[in-house]
C-alpha cells in the first residue's frame, strides 16, 4: 500500500482518532495530577486578626489550616487592648494557600517611659516637633509676661511643675508655659516704714 493510500486509509483514521483519544486521557491525567499536588483552586481567605489575643489566633487560625508567627510587640497603642494584634502580614481578605503563615504583631501592655526634653527656653515651634519626636503630645498653651516671645519657661504635665530628664509616659500631654513678648514692670515698694503715732492717754485730772 501507497503513503498515499494509507494516509487516506480507514486504518490510518482509525489510528489516529485513537491517538487523540489517548492524548487527551494523558492530558486529562496530567492536569488532574497538576491540581492535586499543588492544591490550584482551593484559597484560603485569610481572616481580620485585629484586637484579638495570641491564643485566639491560634485557634481561629487552626481552623482554617493556617499557621502563625509572632514577630514582635510595637509600642502600645490605646484603640488596642493589651497583647492584642495590631499589625497582620498578609491583610485581611488576601487568598493564600493551606499551610501559609500569618505574620503578627502584639500591642504592649502599656506605655513605655521617657525622658523629658530640655525645653526650657526654646521657642514653640522647637519644642513641639521635640516632643512628637518623643511620642510626647501638646499640652494646654499658657503665656505669662517675658520679653522672650512664645520662649519655653515652665513645663507642666497633669498640673506640676516638670524638669527636664524627668519621666513621663509616652503619649502624656506636656504643658507649655511660654513668653508673651512684653516686658514685665515690677513696681518697687518703698521699704521706708512709716510710724503711725499712738494716742497719748491724757493725764488723769485731780480732783
Amino acid at each position: 500500500m501507497s503513503l498515499r493510500k494509507y494516509l487516506t486509509s480507514r486504518v490510518f483514521f482509525g489510528q489516529a482518532f485513537a491517538a487523540l483519544v489517548i492524548l487527551a486521557v494523558l492530558s486529562y491525567l496530567f492536569m488532574h495530577w497538576l491540581t492535586f499536588t499543588t492544591d490550584h483552586g482551593h484559597e484560603i481567605t485569610v481572616p481580620n486578626l485585629a484586637k484579638l489575643t495570641e491564643e485566639q489566633v491560634e485557634e481561629k487560625l487552626d481552623e482554617l489550616d493556617l499557621d502563625y508567627v509572632l514577630l514582635d510587640s510595637v509600642d502600645y497603642n490605646s484603640a488596642y487592648p493589651k497583647f492584642s494584634v495590631v499589625e497582620q502580614d498578609p491583610l485581611p481578605g488576601a487568598k493564600v494557600k493551606e499551610g501559609r503563615k500569618v505574620y503578627i504583631k502584639i500591642n504592649a501592655s502599656g506605655f513605655s517611659s521617657v525622658k523629658v526634653p530640655d525645653l526650657i527656653d526654646k521657642t514653640y515651634r522647637e519644642a513641639v516637633p521635640t516632643l512628637k519626636a518623643l511620642g510626647l503630645e501638646e499640652g494646654t498653651i499658657t503665656y505669662i509676661p517675658n520679653l522672650g516671645k512664645d520662649m519655653v519657661l515652665e513645663m507642666r504635665c497633669k498640673g506640676r511643675n516638670i524638669k527636664p530628664g524627668d519621666r513621663v509616659l509616652k503619649a502624656s500631654k506636656i504643658d507649655l508655659v511660654l513668653g508673651d513678648g512684653k516686658e514685665s514692670y515690677v513696681e518697687e515698694v518703698d521699704s521706708t516704714t512709716t510710724t503711725i503715732p499712738t494716742t497719748e492717754e491724757l493725764p488723769e485730772h485731780e480732783q
